[in-house]
């Protein structure tokens, strides 16, 4: 059984930074794909980004180049750097663990992963 808890979240003016942090404890068959989910008010969850045990990432085409997910093994920490922030990016964050391998790294399915944790919330204000 995996726990996940998230952390970080806040509210924060179009243009700003928030660093989101999950904490995993707990053992799983699959540890080689985590990634960052959100879900916005009265849409369907949607993948932010994903990383591999091998280092590769995916991220959403709405925020690459503002998203940074990464990971400290030692601490079994996942974190998520958004910088550039937008009103867009207002929602709920989820950490999700082992999640699906494919060609190239890890789906962003949100089907594909099985642990989930309870949520951050992010709000920006324009």
């Amino acid at each position: 059984q995996v726990q996940l808890v998230e952390s970080g979240g806040g509210s924060v003016q179009a243009g700003g930074s928030l660093r989101l942090s999950c904490a995993r404890s707990g053992y799983s068959y699959s540890t080689y794909c985590m990634g960052w989910f959100r879900q916005a008010p009265g849409k369907g969850r949607e993948g932010v980004a994903t990383i591999h045990d091998d280092g590769s990432t995916f991220y959403a085409d709405s925020v690459k180049g503002r998203f940074t997910i990464s990971k400290d093994n030692a601490k079994n920490t996942l974190f998520l750097q958004m910088n550039s922030l937008k009103p867009e990016d207002t929602g709920m964050y989820y950490c999700a663990a082992e999640g699906l391998t494919v060609i190239g790294g890890c789906s962003m399915g949100v089907p594909d992963f099985g642990y989930w944790g309870q949520g951050t919330q992010v709000t920006v204000s324009s």
